[in-house]
């Protein structure tokens, strides 16, 4: 069996090697850096980002430990970005090195369908060719979005693309979104020594999070004196002094010297043959799969930020195995019940499942526990108090509907009320189950615990 993959990211790398490994001959079509956006322009190189700004942090803290520094320390962008490249280009070679192990044929260049079975490359010297196979799978990803008052222009309008290469750290950025993408160069560039503004459209930092977990973010922007503008947009921008001057929808005016733009990303649909063979897209130009990640064209699959859905990368490497299992003979339905999210913000951001808000509005019965950082030994130990684990249950049978948690590493804690609500478990089962003491991980127990009014760490209350 013949297998073609167009695009070489966290959705299409996996798909290959799940389809090698099942005896599929497997070809990979690639017009950038393996790894796709997740690993050069997005998660990793971003995180190299993050633990720099975060160890920058602590530095600034090591009276608070008992450590004394002779000297100072400071962030050297121009050496944080060759770090990066260095993360990037290790993590590349792995991957073609996993490719090249199970005989995963790479093929550089810029691929087109042109039938259900066919795709044409055009390789960066101009030649072409085309390959043929039983089945294809698409994984071409997706960019960041522009808005008409925005448009990029890579110097002073730029995009997080441009955001990971600057070699100098600005001393005002004007970030457009407070979503995801920017709130985590929020933190970074405010840890860097940047003076650092957000505009947001909607009512609040991260819309898509539960509402705790905003109101405790937008605490913690202003802490770290992170200026938020929300209910604003962005009506025009003129060059001024160097820089940019912005005018917002009510009338203030803002000077910085990069507006990053982060209000979201477009699928990557447009020039790839769909139109060729009659692959159906939706109203935002994503391309429509089932659970089988099956296009409307049989034989022709979909994975990753391409098809719209959930645009994380382990969520593209989930889709990417169904897309494989179901080529290979394997039949798989893709599951997103329990999809856990991490921003790395701070303190970081980690959430599952539902929402209290969409309990609300589908009028379910529920009851919330919470439990917060500032209880516990090791959050202590570890001075970094601030944030919350909540928990929202099933009123009639306890079970674990959602979970989420602001606080020190909220990206790896998620991971148990992940598999909770896989499970379809209880928050009985999660405070039944001993946690090691001292943990940050006893907080998930203690806010299962609170759902019923239970938490050992929590005082009485009291009527007022």
């Amino acid at each position: 069996m013949r297998v073609s993959v167009l695009g070489a990211g966290p959705g299409g790398y996996v798909a290959a090697l799940t389809s090698a490994r099942s005896g599929a001959q497997v070809t990979v079509i690639h017009d950038e850096e393996v790894g796709g956006t997740c690993l050069n322009r997005g998660c990793i190189p971003t995180k190299t980002f993050v633990a720099s700004a975060e160890l920058l942090a602590r530095t600034r803290k090591l009276g608070a430990f008992g450590l004394e520094l002779n000297g100072s320390i400071a962030p050297n962008l121009s050496k944080i970005v060759d770090r990066k490249n260095t993360v990037i280009k290790t993590q590349a070679k792995g991957i073609r090195g996993l490719l090249k192990s199970w005989g995963v044929a790479l093929k550089s260049g810029r691929g087109v369908l042109i039938s259900p079975t066919e795709i044409e490359i055009t390789a960066p010297d101009g030649s072409r060719e085309t390959i043929a196979s039983d089945n294809i799978i698409i994984a071409t990803g997706s960019k960041p979005s522009e808005i008409p008052a925005l448009p990029f222009d890579g110097k002073n309008i730029i995009s997080s693309t441009e955001a990971l290469d600057l070699r100098e750290i600005p001393g005002r950025i004007l970030i457009v979104g407070a979503g995801v993408i920017g709130c985590e160069f929020a933190f970074i560039y405010r840890e860097l020594g940047s003076e650092v503004t957000i505009v947001e459209m909607l009512p609040r930092a991260v819309p898509h999070e539960d509402h705790e977990i905003s109101e405790i973010l937008e605490r913690e922007l202003k802490k770290k004196k992170i200026k938020l503008l929300t209910n604003a947009g962005v009506s025009k921008t003129v060059p001024h002094d160097g820089g940019i001057r912005v005018l917002l929808s009510d009338g203030k005016e803002l000077d910085a010297d990069k507006v990053l733009v982060a209000v979201g990303r477009s699928f990557n649909s447009d020039n790839i043959g769909l139109e060729n063979i009659g692959v159906k897209k939706g109203s935002r130009g994503e391309i429509i799969v089932n659970s089988r990640m099956q296009t409307s064209v049989p034989g022709v699959y979909a994975v990753g930020d391409v098809t719209g859905g959930i645009l994380l990368a382990h969520v593209a490497s989930a889709e990417g195995i169904v897309a494989a299992k179901n080529i290979t003979g394997n039949t798989s339905e893709m599951n997103y019940l329990a999809v856990p999210s991490a921003i790395f913000t701070s303190p970081e951001i980690g959430s599952v499942g539902m929402r209290e808000q969409e309990a609300r509005d589908k009028d379910i019965s529920f009851r919330i526990g919470r439990f917060p950082f500032r209880a516990l030994g090791k959050a202590h130990a570890m001075d970094e108090i601030s944030g919350m684990i909540k928990i929202i249950s099933d009123e009639p049978s306890g079970r674990i509907l959602g979970a989420h948690i602001i606080g020190p590493h909220a990206s790896d804690l998620i991971h148990e009320a992940a598999v909770a609500i896989r499970a379809g478990l209880t928050v009985k089962d999660i405070s039944g189950t001993i946690h090691a003491h001292p943990t940050l991980a006893e907080g998930i127990r203690e806010a299962a615990e609170d759902v019923f009014g239970e938490a050992v760490h929590v005082g009485k209350k009291t009527d007022e």
